[in-house]
């Protein structure tokens, strides 16, 4: 038998699993923090579709439909109707909006995303 030289032995080592484990136990970390303020997006999203097709004609009922909506869905947490934008374009209802998020990653470490949107045109 000839003895196995190092060249054709295949396979990781300790110091390359820890790294691989750090890098993907970071990005576990972030997306974890990530995905609850995008859900809070789409909620926000699909609320402001809604109050612009079928909320009201004024912007103090446009922004009470929103208050409504989202007493009804709890993960909106970030905005209210104060927040929204409400502008009439070509006889149509535009809802907008606009926030920041600030997710703490780490201390002292923080994300900082800005969230924008409008109702369907």
């Amino acid at each position: 038998m000839t003895p196995v030289s190092r060249r054709a032995q295949r396979g990781i080592t300790l110091i390359g699993l820890l790294f691989w484990a750090v890098v993907v136990g970071a990005v576990a970390l972030v997306a974890m923090k990530v995905f609850p303020t995008l859900n809070e997006y789409w909620t926000i999203q699909r609320t402001v579709n809604k109050i612009a097709m079928e909320g009201g004609t004024t912007v103090p009922e446009i922004r009470a439909a929103f208050e409504r909506q989202k007493q009804i869905e709890y993960s909106i947490t970030s905005i209210s109707g104060q927040d929204l934008e409400i502008t009439k374009e070509n006889d149509r209802i535009v809802v907008s909006f606009a926030y920041d998020k600030e997710i703490p990653l780490i201390e002292p470490v923080y994300l900082l995303i800005k969230y924008s949107g409008s109702s369907r045109r």
